[in-house]
């Protein structure tokens, strides 16, 4: 047996074993978003409290607010919460929310505006954050986080606060949903950024995402989350994802808060982006970061070495036998990728004709994705540096950042 072919043979076997294990998991998210679907809306709806932190204006920022303010929740207020009055996000939201008034059994009770100023201590959009919640109404007992770049439906409020009726559930988590964009890296975005999406699940292993994510006051306090996780962090989710960790707790995800995403992005703003959810992952989860790195490591390697064997001499058979592995394992992840595509069908039956004509991407474009994650992976173990709306962050560790550059 030739030497190339023994070492192709048992990366190859290993990863043919894990690509049939991600299948099984990529099924029963399926299958857990299906009955998620189909089940009944929860009626546990408490005083809830909605902060999102805002900078800039986004394509999407009015439709946001727009649903945002149209949601099917009997209690609920609304904190926009931004660094500077200059910022540019403050007179669209003005504009839109002028003419609001609240309507008995519609919409938010409240709408307020917080100017949080600027900080050296923690990420901004941490610090917008703290600064909002001081203004929380006193009545609430449900905080609620979520991100103005999405487009959440009618029913995203009460999906995402109705598993907090669990006391066993400390967070009620979503995740964003890119759909297909028109450029070819929004489009790998959109397969890149749904491969992460599927991690989730009926299990107890879920990270929080700070763009759907819901928590009780009580155990927010209990938990100390402001003192303890968030002084000094960029990342709102990580931390929060580690104290309901410390604490032994569960964060369940819910499928329902799904939430889709269509802004555009150029190549050069993909790379940028997906580095910095590597890095921050890299510091705030490093025992995931590792794992991602071996995984995808594993993945390419073996892929390069079969091409190897299949191009460089050596015996038709030990050719056949290279070609049949990597024909496996490229058709078992491109199975689990297409469940990624009916589950955008299922999640977002608005979009069909969108999907219709681009959702291919998400399985066609797959076998991309390997690669640029292993790209993003050893960049994370190179630097702890990134760029974050303009600030510059240099992330020491879990507990400490440092802004490296001043904001213009």
């Amino acid at each position: 047996m030739p030497l190339l072919f023994k070492l192709f043979l048992a990366p190859a076997a290993l990863l043919a074993i894990q690509s049939l294990w991600s299948l099984r998991d990529g099924r029963r998210f399926l299958a857990y978003v299906r009955r998620s679907l189909r089940a009944p809306r929860s009626g546990f709806h408490p005083p809830a409290v909605v902060i999102v932190p805002v900078k800039g204006v986004d394509a999407g920022l009015g439709a946001y607010v727009d649903s945002l303010l149209t949601q099917d929740y009997p209690d609920y207020s609304v904190i926009f919460t931004m660094a500077s009055e200059s910022d540019p996000a403050g007179a669209c939201l003005a504009g839109r929310l002028q003419a609001y008034r609240p309507i008995e059994g519609s919409g938010p009770r409240e709408v307020k505006q917080v100017i949080a100023g600027a900080t050296r201590e923690r990420g901004e959009k941490v610090n917008n954050i703290l600064e909002a919640l001081k203004a929380a109404p006193a009545e609430a007992q449900a905080l609620v986080f979520a991100d103005a770049d999405t487009r959440p439906k009618a029913d995203w409020l009460r999906s995402l606060v109705g598993p907090l009726a669990d006391p066993a559930v400390m967070v009620s988590t979503g995740f964003r949903w890119y759909l297909p964009g028109r450029t070819f890296a929004s489009r790998l975005r959109a397969a890149w950024d749904t491969s992460i999406a599927t991690m989730l699940g009926e299990h107890r292993h879920n990270f929080a995402w700070g763009g759907s994510m819901a928590i009780r006051v009580t155990d927010f306090r209990r938990l100390q989350v402001a003192e303890r996780y968030w002084a000094s962090t960029v990342s709102d989710d990580y931390g929060l994802t580690r104290a309901v960790r410390d604490a032994g707790g569960w964060i369940r995800f819910e499928p329902r808060c799904l939430v889709a995403s269509s802004d555009e992005t150029s190549w050069r703003d993909f790379r940028q982006w997906s580095n910095r959810q590597i890095i921050i992952t890299r510091v705030y989860s490093p025992h995931l970061w590792r794992w991602g790195l071996l995984s995808h490591s594993l993945f390419c390697g073996t892929l390069l070495l079969g091409l190897c064997v299949i191009l460089l001499p050596g015996p038709g058979w030990a050719r056949w036998g290279a070609a049949a592995f990597e024909a496996l394992i490229l058709l078992l992840g491109l199975s689990k990728a297409r469940q990624r595509a009916r589950v955008a069908c299922e999640l977002f039956p608005e979009e069909a004709r969108l999907l219709r004509r681009h959702g291919a991407c998400y399985w066609r474009l797959w076998p991309l994705v390997p690669w640029m994650m292993l790209f993003n992976f050893i960049t994370a173990g190179l630097t702890r540096r990134i760029e974050w709306r303009g600030r510059h962050y240099e992330l020491i560790s879990a507990t400490e950042v440092r802004v490296v550059e001043p904001e213009a």
